[in-house]
């Protein structure tokens, strides 16, 4: 989270000539992401965009190694959370991906309580007393604007929950560790307006205390919800910057190319 006196634009995460291979072999296996350098804002939305296969995904799971879990991955280049390389040897994976927490595509809540869903993290982390956890619940909650549609129902199961709710209850799941950094893959491509609606104004709402990268595949929700926008294409990084530069005077060709909708 952003601490007290740091300036708006402070880069919290920045990737210097990062590649990513799957697989290995006489050909170097599949080169997935290629010589991606780019700097994501504290408390800024940065929306990465693209075609499907491009890289956004993979991409978006190298901030909080998230890849190290697919067998025949390999990286080179560098990765920085705050100037600190994240693949380097003394890194605490736990401890990352505290601070840089993930939702994903799918909404998957737990097969237990809504209550025992958000405390998951916090006693994962070694926390165990009950008025603190009672605390993060209702607050994280509250952050993703679910406690007053489920403070009477801790207690249930939150399979129960409809879909919208869910990706809010695995949001909430996500900030109870109180992390710094918000990673969401198509956090709505599973969900009616209405709930695509409320994923957006939260996450408008979420990066006054955390940074927030989004992937997304629909061009409204990257101009209604995005301070950054970058583009990829066959795995490369085509064009980054403000999102009202990029999507209304993009440099670059294909940029405009796809943002017309010629392609993708």
């Amino acid at each position: 989270m952003r601490m007290e006196g740091e300036p708006v634009d402070a880069i919290k995460i920045r990737t210097d000539s990062l590649n990513l291979y799957y697989g290995s072999g006489r050909s170097g296996g599949t080169h997935a992401l290629k010589n991606i350098s780019l700097e994501i804002r504290a408390n800024a939305v940065t929306a990465l965009i693209g075609p499907s296969g491009c890289g956004k995904s993979t991409f978006l799971k190298t901030l909080n190694r998230m890849n190290d879990l697919i067998p025949g991955v390999r990286i080179t280049g560098g990765v920085y959370l705050d100037d600190e390389d994240i693949y380097g040897g003394q890194v605490d994976v736990t401890e990352l991906r505290k601070r840089v927490g993930m939702v994903f595509q799918q909404p998957n809540p737990f097969p237990m309580s809504i209550y025992d869903n958000i405390a998951y993290g916090p006693r994962v982390h070694g926390i165990r007393d009950k008025d603190r956890l009672d605390g993060l619940v209702e607050s994280s909650l509250q952050a993703a604007a679910l406690w007053e549609e489920v403070k009477d129902r801790l207690r249930k199961s939150a399979l129960g929950l409809s879909g919208g709710q869910q990706q809010r209850l695995c949001i909430a799941r996500a900030l109870a560790v109180e992390p710094e950094v918000l990673l969401m893959d198509e956090p709505a491509s599973a969900l009616d307006p209405v709930s695509t609606m409320r994923v957006e104004e939260l996450m408008l709402q979420l990066k006054r205390k955390y940074t927030v990268a989004v992937v997304t595949h629909n061009m409204q929700q990257a101009v209604r919800v995005a301070d950054d926008a970058a583009f990829f294409l066959s795995g490369e990084l085509v064009e980054a910057g403000p999102a009202h530069s990029l999507f209304s005077r993009p440099k670059k060709r294909k940029t405009r190319d796809y943002i017309n909708g010629r392609f993708g």
